[in-house]
């Protein structure tokens, strides 16, 4: 077995699992501004109150098996995104602290400041991935041990910022579309016009972040001349995107939530396709890129953390479905609602 490749694959499971989970919760955040009302807004939070913190473990699981697994590339990333990532941080504890302190008085002040906070900690922290994920994709400058040389200046270009403007719209699209199916009167006939206008945002951004990736990226494309069967995913893309208008139009939020979550899925493939063998390639002087192989713990640790995420995966599975399942249907409030 090429544990090598497992892990690449495991942590493909994990970034794509946090992509659809967080991302709707990261598009409640999006859009939360344009929600009147306070009952509304109360609303909305309590479509995600129950659920929120269980998503991000995704994220921190995702961390935590690069840290062990790829040691060498989690180290360049993290020297790379030093100050990025500590935004990132303080954003999604500023997103977390809205939640629970909004409810805590009924003052107006009080609860437009934190619905504020709220609403800019989703777009930073999602503008974040977006840019790593940008940066990831057209290659950072690396030495020849592997050490990132490059400047916070240099994260900056038109390229990452146009993917994170990407990642922006696809959540604000995402998280509009999981409103509608939690709630119900006004407030579901304001998500039926936000799912309109995200997706009019999102198809723009894609198409033209498509494009341009295709010309300036063309390292992206490589991949899939020696996988044929890796158009089967650029198909599921289309096909998911394509969908999402048609399910809006004849009132099916359910099927338009499903092909989001198959457009997230296919686009994170479509990244790890792109970047695949190397974990951070290396621009301009790809000889230095790290790799799944050369960035990688000893084989023992692998098969160790294997056999570690072979035994623990089950329980997350499970415990992500029982929650889901207990949460399901409308949002009602109730005495200790947010």
């Amino acid at each position: 077995m090429d544990l090598n490749l497992i892990w690449f694959l495991l942590l493909t499971i994990l970034l794509t699992g946090y992509a659809i989970l967080d991302g709707f919760d990261l598009g409640v955040g999006i859009v939360f501004l344009t929600i009147k009302g306070d009952v509304e807004r109360r609303i909305a939070l309590n479509a995600i109150g129950p659920i929120w913190d269980g998503n991000e473990v995704w994220l921190v699981t995702f961390g935590g098996a690069l840290m062990a697994a790829f040691p060498e590339a989690y180290a360049t990333v993290f020297s790379a995104f030093y100050l990025p990532f500590i935004l990132l941080l303080f954003a999604l504890i500023f997103r977390a602290v809205s939640i629970e302190f909004r409810s805590k008085l009924q003052s107006k002040i009080w609860r437009t400041s934190w619905d504020i906070a709220f609403s800019i900690s989703s777009i930073v922290a999602t503008f974040l991935f977006g840019v790593a994920v940008g940066n990831s994709m057209i290659g950072l400058p690396l030495a020849e041990s592997g050490e990132f040389v490059g400047t916070l200046a240099g994260l900056v270009k038109p390229y990452p910022l146009l993917t994170g403007a990407l990642a922006v719209s696809l959540f604000a699209m995402h998280g509009s579309t999981y409103l509608y199916l939690k709630t119900e009167g006004s407030l579901q006939k304001l998500m039926h016009n936000r799912m309109w206008e995200t997706f009019g945002i999102f198809l723009t951004f894609y198409l033209t972040t498509t494009i341009v990736t295709l010309i300036t990226v063309p390292r992206a494309s490589r991949n899939f001349g020696e996988l044929p069967w890796a158009w089967i995913v650029v198909l599921m893309n289309v096909s998911a995107v394509a969908n999402i208008p048609r399910s809006i139009y004849f009132d099916r939020p359910a099927h338009a939530f499903a092909s989001g979550c198959c457009a997230i899925l296919a686009l994170t493939s479509l990244l790890c396709f792109g970047l695949y063998p190397n974990l951070i390639t290396s621009n301009p002087h790809p000889e230095f890129s790290l790799t799944i192989y050369n960035a990688a713990s000893s084989p023992k640790t692998l098969k160790i953390m294997a056999w570690i995420a072979l035994i623990g995966m089950p329980f997350v599975l499970s415990y992500t479905a029982v929650v889901y399942w207990t949460f399901r249907g409308k949002v009602k409030l109730g005495d200790h609602s947010y």
